[in-house]
């Protein structure tokens, strides 16, 4: 009878590493993973940073709240004497919704003008090789070379030739022409990120070069639309010298001179200025809350290529 050999079951030999990782207590970190130390210094530098940043503003808002010109002195005393009388009478004492007005036509005029002209010549440059694209480049850059004491003597002249003088559609022109070139270049970087085949399939589809530009291409846009549009409303909301120089009669104040004008008839009276600098701050706020989901987009897109 013969007697079978059962083989005995050898165990596997456990790796020295594997050992040694099991036996560390240590978490082991992701690539890309930051450890807990640089997340808590990077997040209190962000909040540090933050602080600086809006620190300014609400020492505006609560200087504004005070109803003696010296309380800037002592703002200790503001909190328990706060008051919005301040604005109450800068409303009250000025044509502040006849100047509302006037900066909502020409901001509104110049974002619609300058915004259209704008994306038109950054999707031209993006997309079209003719004779003189290199010169139009470099031109757009240069004209932002000049500092506005240089540009009002000579708009000036032109816009008393064309009857442009004291009219809101000469103010959006002056507005326009210094930003549509940097909205140009701003535009010309997103459109480079867009798929040159959207195009294609456009004239595929029997659309025009217009009409690829409008149903398909700025669309697509929106973020850097957006971008363009708020900074050209900042360019010319708060904008003094043009507006003082083109527009004489005092009905046709921008919010920024009249205000201007309110204020240095006040110039010691540092309530009256703060309330004055909040009423000027809050359209600009309210125009950056409404685009500001697009804002970071268009931005990092536009800098990729441009």
């Amino acid at each position: 009878m013969s007697s079978t050999t059962v083989p005995t079951p050898q165990s596997t030999p456990v790796r020295p590493e594997r050992a040694d990782r099991s036996a560390d207590p240590r978490p082991v970190r992701r690539r890309g993973e930051s450890s807990r130390t640089a997340s808590v210094l990077s997040h209190a530098a962000l909040i540090i940073a933050s602080l600086v940043a809006v620190f300014p503003v609400l020492w505006l808002c609560y200087i504004a709240l005070g109803p003696n010109e010296t309380d800037y002195l002592h703002p200790g005393g503001i909190l328990g004497k706060a008051t919005l009388a301040n604005f109450g009478k800068v409303l009250g004492q000025t044509d502040f919704f006849q100047w509302f007005l006037n900066s909502l036509i020409v901001a509104g005029g110049t974002c619609v003008f300058g915004v259209a002209i704008a994306a038109s010549t950054g999707y031209a440059v993006s997309r079209m090789r003719f004779p003189g694209l290199r010169p139009l480049m470099w031109s757009l850059l240069v004209t932002q070379m000049f500092p506005i004491a240089v540009l009002i003597v000579p708009m000036y002249y032109l816009m008393a030739n064309l009857g442009l003088l004291d009219s809101y559609g000469g103010l959006i022109l002056v507005y326009a022409s210094t930003a549509v070139p940097y909205c140009a270049w701003l535009l010309k970087g997103y459109f480079d990120t867009i798929p040159v085949e959207i195009d294609e399939a456009g004239r595929v589809d029997g659309l025009s070069p217009f009409g690829t530009f409008w149903r398909l291409v700025l669309p697509l846009a929106r973020p850097g639309l957006a971008v363009a549009a708020f900074y050209t409303f900042l360019t010319c909301w708060a904008e003094v010298p043009f507006a003082s120089t083109f527009m004489l009669s005092s009905d046709k104040y921008t919010l920024a001179v009249g205000l201007t004008t309110f204020v240095s008839q006040h110039d010691s009276q540092w309530n009256l200025m703060a309330a004055t600098s909040v009423l000027i701050a809050l359209p600009a706020s309210a125009f950056f809350y409404l685009v500001q989901k697009h804002l970071v987009t268009g931005l990092t897109a536009g800098a990729a290529k441009s």
